[in-house]
């Protein structure tokens, strides 16, 4: 895998919050584009766009675009619906990262789940895995992911 385009409505905010609230700093990289042929391969017309890459993790970029033609619509999906996807970072402290987005007022879904057997769920070999959803400021998915010890 390259990368992980993520769309969203302004890229300097994103970036920001990308880097203060997960940590995921900006490798320099940027594009931005008013190309015909970029807009036929990404099947819109006329766009403009910008991007920016960072590094989330050892060997995953991200990349955060945002397109100012056409105007896009707000992220309205939810987790069930077909083409949404999320992103998830693991960490080591689960605990310790819901008090810190807490404390910097992040949109937490619900406090952390200990994946167990029982209560319809069938954990299999993810039993005791800790995980919690939150939102970026555009209201994309996110998950944090702990791995038992």
């Amino acid at each position: 895998m390259n990368h992980i385009g993520v769309p969203v409505s302004d890229l300097a905010r994103s970036v920001r919050w990308y880097e203060d609230v997960l940590g995921i700093v900006p490798n320099g990289v940027t594009i931005s584009a008013t190309n015909p042929a970029i807009g036929a391969v990404v099947e819109l017309e006329n766009p403009s766009m910008r991007a920016a890459f960072a590094l989330a993790g050892d060997n995953v970029l991200l990349e955060l675009i945002q397109y100012d033609n056409p105007q896009p619509e707000p992220f309205a999906g939810r987790n069930c619906d077909v083409g949404v996807m999320h992103l998830c970072f693991e960490v080591d402290d689960l605990d310790a990262a819901h008090r810190d987005l807490v404390e910097l007022g992040v949109h937490v879904n619900a406090d952390p789940v200990v994946l167990q057997d029982g209560d319809g769920v069938e954990a299999g070999t993810l039993a005791g895995t800790k995980i919690l959803y939150l939102r970026d400021p555009d209201g994309i998915q996110l998950e944090l992911f702990e791995l038992p010890h």
